[in-house]
């Protein structure tokens, strides 16, 4: 029996001990471990979710505090340059894609036409200031001489009526020597007769006889010369009365001397306003002179079509310059970017070209859409209408120093971001 179940030993007593304690201790060192795992497997996981949530926070808030597009050109106003004269190309002081200043001689056109015209202009200038100035010193003559002989007319008008007073007084006391000479005349022939009466009766001597017939003849002679006298002094109130009418006539021509003087004024003004026309033309043929030297009106690259030889007309495009220091950004926005868009508001303007980033901001928000402003507007009204978000110009300008270089071209593509404030 006790060889069937030999005592253990000590040794194996504590071998079973040891096995025993360990088993144990794993067994509840195991789960312990696993939870510390899972503890912090969902420590990750909450830490990836937080940087996702924390990113897209970001990025949400980020991408919406900017508005971009692709649909974005650099812009200018380009300056066609065309001559205000026409005439003969004789030279032209410019090259293609030359940069020029503005008030730079471009081209030049022949002058002699214009210089043969302006010394023409002058010529005319100095006939008129002549005519001028002989009406202008013809002016205080006649106004001096309408006067003194408004004042002539007057005195003859007054003498003529003295004359013809003086004459009719002499008309009367010529007729009254005619009455007078036929009353003698009455008497002497009544004397005659009766004295040859007498004669016949031998009354009287003959001697007294013929002294009667003398006195007769006397007194007819008288009655005929007081008759021509009386004649006479009819033909002086006649023409005393025909001085009067003459000085008549003389006063009331006198009297237009005022509008004479008028007139001559009115002649002197319009010489004064041809002289004015005269000057004005000569400035004008001045200008036509300077015309005929074609300068740049603005800073910037020329772009030239004219070559010396041609024969231009007023108004023809011969050059075009491009100002690159006055570019700008036209950017076109959907509608539904412009919620939050602002005037003022700033951009980085990303251009492939030079592979820069230049700094602007808005400067103002078109008033329409872009297919308002082509040819053909689109017309929706047809009953066959799709909606479609349309596109609004927005100008963006850099800021001062951006484009130093001139490095951006009319034409290029950029893509603006606008920052929303």
């Amino acid at each position: 029996m006790a060889d069937e179940n030999p005592p253990r030993s000590v040794v194996a007593t504590d071998e079973e001990s040891r096995i025993g304690s360990s088993g144990l201790t794993g067994a509840s060192r195991a789960p312990s471990a696993y939870r510390s795992s899972k503890r912090r497997r969902n420590l990750i996981i909450l830490i990836i979710v937080a940087v996702v949530v924390v990113a897209s926070i970001f990025l949400w808030r980020y991408f919406g505090t900017y508005e971009s597009t692709d649909d974005a050109q650099v812009d200018v106003h380009l300056s066609a340059v065309s001559p205000r004269v026409g005439g003969y190309v004789q030279a032209v002081n410019v090259n293609d894609n030359q940069w020029v200043e503005k008030g730079t001689i471009l081209v030049e056109i022949d002058s002699k036409d214009y210089e043969v015209a302006l010394a023409q202009a002058q010529a005319n200038l100095a006939s008129a200031e002549a005519t001028a100035q002989s009406l202008n010193i013809t002016i205080p003559i006649t106004t001096a001489n309408t006067s003194s002989q408004l004042r002539s007319t007057a005195s003859d008008i007054e003498g003529a009526d003295a004359g013809v007073i003086a004459a009719e007084r002499q008309l009367t006391a010529a007729h009254a020597q005619v009455e007078q000479a036929e009353a003698n005349d009455i008497r002497a022939q009544a004397d005659l007769q009766r004295y040859k009466t007498l004669v016949d009766k031998r009354e009287v001597a003959q001697q007294v006889y013929d002294q009667a017939v003398a006195t007769a003849k006397t007194s007819a002679a008288a009655v005929a010369a007081a008759t021509a006298n009386e004649s006479a002094a009819q033909q002086f109130v006649q023409q005393a009365r025909s001085r009067v009418v003459q000085a008549a006539a003389n006063y009331q021509f006198a009297e237009t001397g005022p509008q004479q003087v008028s007139s001559t004024r009115a002649r002197a003004r319009a010489a004064i306003a041809e002289v004015n026309q005269k000057r004005a033309l000569i400035e004008q043929a001045h200008l036509n002179l300077e015309y005929t030297k074609v300068i740049a009106p603005v800073t910037g690259e020329v772009n030239k079509t004219v070559v010396v030889g041609m024969n231009v007309q007023p108004g023809q495009q011969l050059l075009t310059i491009v100002p690159l220091d006055d570019v700008w950004i036209t950017a076109n926005f959907k509608e539904t970017q412009l919620r939050r868009m602002r005037v003022g508001q700033p951009a980085n303007i990303h251009v492939d070209a030079i592979g820069k980033t230049l700094r602007g901001h808005v400067d103002s928000i078109a008033g329409a859409t872009g297919p308002l402003f082509s040819l053909l507007p689109p017309e929706n009204a047809t009953g066959n209408y799709v909606k479609i978000v349309q596109r609004i110009p927005v100008k963006i300008v850099l800021e001062p120093g951006e484009n130093r270089d001139r490095q951006l071209r009319p034409g290029m593509n950029v893509v603006p971001d606008v920052y929303l404030r």
